[in-house]
């Protein structure tokens, strides 16, 4: 199953409560309460993840890089937004607010900065989880009361990584286009994630992510398309050196990783597709070898490629396999496109005009 490696927690987390706008920092493995509508219906419960380097810059302060991160804030801010009522609105914190919120209450908190030090020596990737609950004591299925934002952080080595092998879960739905939640970070929608890689498990022992398709069970599996990885966007690697990504929806989630992506790839003069990839093409160029791989796209891993991706009909068969076509040039190309997205955090590749780099030096 996809899970971060080599972590590092924070030794705090920050608490701050949308309505009186107070801040408070306390031990990173301080718990919620037990009755809160979070908890028990998911009210109010979404998060974000933001990937961020730690460094020293020239002036020998400690330094923060984000990529494009104001559409990390502004995907937050839309998933608190759904998660209230219509009187409620008013009460989500502007993009601004957010960026002082994490960049200054938190990282700046002075009991961050030993962490930070050694995030900047070490030279690894950070982690930012900022996520939302009702701090209330109640069972009642309402909107939040007490709404709240928390968040850790933490370094690690890598998430997810190669090889990895997925399984096509045909049966099980991630979200639901119609009540335009697979576009968001909520907790409900990760939930079929990890059933489905249970159910993904039962076929093949070694299965660590899923390839969901769309919404339309009632559709001859032919004709679905293929929506996203269970925790991860993706992208197909043709034979004719053409990628193709999957256009954004209420099912695919608008990621920050993969416009970094596609834009590098461009530059590089690789073809970029976007469009609709029914589950009836990814048979048919399966059984043509003119698939070159599978990538999984998100923030902790930035670009993994499937080393194995197993294909399944209705019941559950095995009716075809995909392995990579390691020798072909788009193969490696995906590589250097990830290696060239990191780089640009360390300022070590040109950041392109779709990558806007964010520094924040903490005092």
């Amino acid at each position: 199953m996809a899970k971060f490696e080599g972590v590092k927690w924070a030794p705090r987390q920050m608490r701050y409560f949308l309505y009186d706008k107070s801040f408070e920092m306390f031990e990173a493995e301080a718990k919620t309460y037990a009755a809160t509508r979070s908890a028990y219906y998911a009210s109010f419960l979404c998060f974000e993840g933001i990937r961020y380097f730690c460094q020293k810059n020239e002036r020998g302060k400690l330094e923060l890089v984000f990529v494009n991160w104001d559409q990390n804030l502004e995907r937050f801010r839309k998933s608190m937004a759904f998660n209230l009522s219509r009187e409620q609105q008013h009460i989500v914190p502007t993009k601004e607010e957010l960026e002082d919120l994490f960049i200054r209450k938190y990282f700046g908190d002075p009991s961050m900065r030993p962490y930070l030090e050694e995030m900047a020596e070490k030279g690894v990737q950070g982690y930012l989880r900022p996520f939302t609950l009702d701090e209330e004591h109640s069972m009642g299925v309402t909107f939040p009361n007490f709404p709240a934002i928390r968040a850790v952080t933490c370094m690690y080595n890598q998430y997810l990584g190669e090889p990895f092998v997925g399984v096509v879960i045909p049966h099980l739905v991630r979200a639901l286009g119609v009540n335009g939640t697979g576009c968001l970070k909520l907790g409900i929608n990760y939930l079929m994630s990890i059933k489905a890689i249970d159910e993904a498990k039962a076929i093949v022992p070694e299965a660590a992510a899923v390839l969901f398709l769309d919404d339309k069970p009632y559709l001859p599996i032919e004709q679905r398309e293929i929506s996203e990885w269970d925790s991860s966007c993706c992208l197909f690697a043709l034979s004719d050196g053409t990628v193709v990504k999957i256009p954004e929806s209420n099912l695919i989630l608008p990621s920050v990783t993969i416009k970094g992506i596609v834009a590098i790839l461009r530059k590089m003069g690789v073809k970029v597709e976007e469009r609709p990839f029914t589950y009836g093409e990814l048979l048919e160029r399966v059984r043509k070898n003119e698939l070159v791989t599978v990538a999984s796209v998100g923030t902790a891993g930035i670009l993994n490629r499937c080393e194995k991706l197993v294909l399944v009909d209705n019941s559950l068969k095995i009716i075809g396999q995909h392995v990579p076509a390691k020798a072909h040039p788009l193969y490696q190309k995906l590589k250097e496109v990830r290696e060239y997205y990191w780089n640009v955090y360390k300022g070590q590749a040109e950041p392109l005009p779709e990558l806007k780099i964010f520094r924040y030096e903490i005092y």
